[in-house]
């Protein structure tokens, strides 16, 4: 066999030399499942031990020999025509460079910058439980607060639903880590809302943690301001107002001065001066006691912003649809914020 993998080794290489071979007739010839390299693998199952430790390289290397040389010939680098001449000397042909899509350019912003103050990223299942979602949330049966957020039900009984928010991945890292936590968790999120230019029935959200000893509000209110300033320049100022949700007590609303007019007044602000970018507050005690952590040792804050909308302020998109409709025009224009 040793002498029958030689003669194909050489045969194959006058052939390369030759420049008149067709690649698929290559193919065929040579790495078909009847051709003769395959051939050769058959019969050599059938060697004795000897002859096979003797032939088993050679014949590996024929066949890799032959791989490169068809693609090769498929490639164009060896003639495969005999017709047409290649020149190797002319430019290649440019391809056209693609983009990340805003959402992610603003995604890895916000995680860069939290990642700079030591938070983690965790992730969790887009199909979830109530307990996850609302229950471990301070979201008791039938209490109102669940009508805040219309939900898309996969079953019911038990409740199976489409997250709407990602607070439920901080519920399961609180359910399996011991404090200190400080972690951020992006991803998408579902609700049942009427698709138009400032609303989706999915969106993109970062939640934010922090559970350590002595926690405090103040901690809070520097975190975002650090953030604020990161993202939309060093200039940017920070209000909070009071608001509620369920999860956070106390809990408020958080605008930056408008990055458009400087806090001067615009038709953006709606001539305040200020946007509303996020939520926040401080870890409600029974959050934490739901999840198994002693909220007479820890406190801790919370935050979530929708992408979109840090998105929007950004590169001024009026259109929420325009993120998911794939139109490369419109992607074009973010080669510039990589």
């Amino acid at each position: 066999m040793k002498e029958i993998i030689e003669k194909l080794t050489e045969e194959i290489n006058q052939l390369e030399l030759s420049k008149t071979v067709d690649a698929e007739n290559f193919r065929l010839k040579y790495l078909s499942k009847k051709g003769l390299i395959s051939v050769l693998f058959d019969d050599f199952k059938n060697l004795d031990t000897d002859q096979k430790k003797v032939s088993g390289k050679p014949l590996n290397d024929l066949k890799n020999y032959a791989q490169n040389v068809w693609e090769l010939l498929k490639a164009g680098s060896v003639q495969s025509s005999g017709d047409e001449k290649i020149d190797l000397t002319l430019p290649g042909v440019e391809l056209p460079v693609g983009s990340r899509h805003p959402l992610s350019i603003v995604k890895n912003e916000i995680i860069e910058i939290f990642n700079r103050l030591g938070f983690t990223i965790s992730e969790g299942p887009e199909i979830e439980d109530d307990w996850h979602v609302f229950s471990a949330l301070n979201f008791p049966p039938d209490h109102p607060a669940r009508d805040m957020q219309d939900t898309f039900f996969v079953s019911k009984n038990p409740d199976i639903v489409l997250r709407t928010h990602t607070s439920s991945v901080q519920v399961r890292v609180m359910e399996n880590q011991k404090p200190p936590i400080r972690t951020i968790s992006p991803g998408r999120v579902y609700r049942n809302e009427a698709i138009s230019a400032r609303a989706h029935c999915f969106f993109h959200q970062i939640e934010g943690l922090y559970i350590d000893h002595g926690v405090s509000f103040a901690d809070l209110k520097q975190t975002l301001l650090y953030f604020a300033r990161e993202m939309f320049g060093e200039n940017t100022e920070i209000r909070l107002r009071p608001s509620y949700f369920p999860f956070t007590e106390p809990s408020a609303e958080m605008d930056i001065s408008c990055n458009l007019c400087g806090g001067k007044g615009c038709a953006f602000c709606k001539h305040t001066g200020w946007v509303e970018i996020l939520g926040c507050g401080m870890v409600d005690p029974n959050v934490l006691e739901y999840c198994g952590i002693n909220s007479k040792e820890f406190t801790g804050f919370a935050f979530g912003m929708g992408i979109e909308r840090i998105t929007n302020l950004k590169f001024q998109v009026k259109d929420l649809r325009m993120f998911s409709e794939n139109d490369v025009r419109f992607l074009d224009q973010f080669k510039s914020a990589l």
